[in-house]
């Protein structure tokens, strides 16, 4: 059983240029999400340091270029039976590669807890909406709010359906 928190530390700042994470930080970055998804599993999905006592869910996509199976970490949080999930990437300027590929492949995979289950991934293009669902997203986590300070972009949101 993983400790709670036992992953390495996500850097805080991308120093690389316009703010886009350098080899070295992306490589740190797989890590941090490494141990997040190695102690989700071994724990029923619960993790503990900066999540503890929030619900994540692990995605699986396909990757856009490579066709193969791409897994990421994310904080969501529900609207009715949707899964809602911001392709905020910490604020950066631009989004992240889990977002481009369910643009070419709205079909994903969605582990919550202990449940593992098919859904359609869909970009909310209503501003209006987006915006109500982005405030659910702050709401979950402060953070939120920071990421939209840090970066030119409106942050796409993604509702997951089974």
């Amino acid at each position: 059983m993983m400790v709670p928190g036992a992953y390495p530390r996500l850097p805080d700042e991308p120093t690389g240029k316009a703010g886009i994470p350098m080899a070295d930080e992306i490589d740190e970055i797989r890590d941090f999400n490494k141990g997040i998804i190695a102690e989700f599993r071994a724990n029923e999905g619960k993790v503990g340091g900066m999540f503890e006592g929030k619900e994540l869910l692990l995605l699986t996509t396909v990757g856009a270029k490579s066709g193969e199976e791409r897994l990421s970490p994310l904080a969501f949080t529900r609207d009715g039976d949707r899964m809602v999930i911001a392709a905020s990437m910490g604020g950066a300027p631009k989004n992240p590669a889990w977002y481009h590929n369910i643009l070419a492949n709205p079909k994903v995979t969605v582990e919550i807890g202990t449940e593992k289950f098919a859904a359609t991934a869909a970009v909310v293009a209503d501003r209006a909406e987006r915006d109500r669902l982005y405030a659910k997203m702050i709401e979950l986590s402060e953070n939120f709010a920071e990421y939209e300070t840090k970066t030119t972009r409106v942050i796409p949101i993604v509702v997951l359906e089974r």
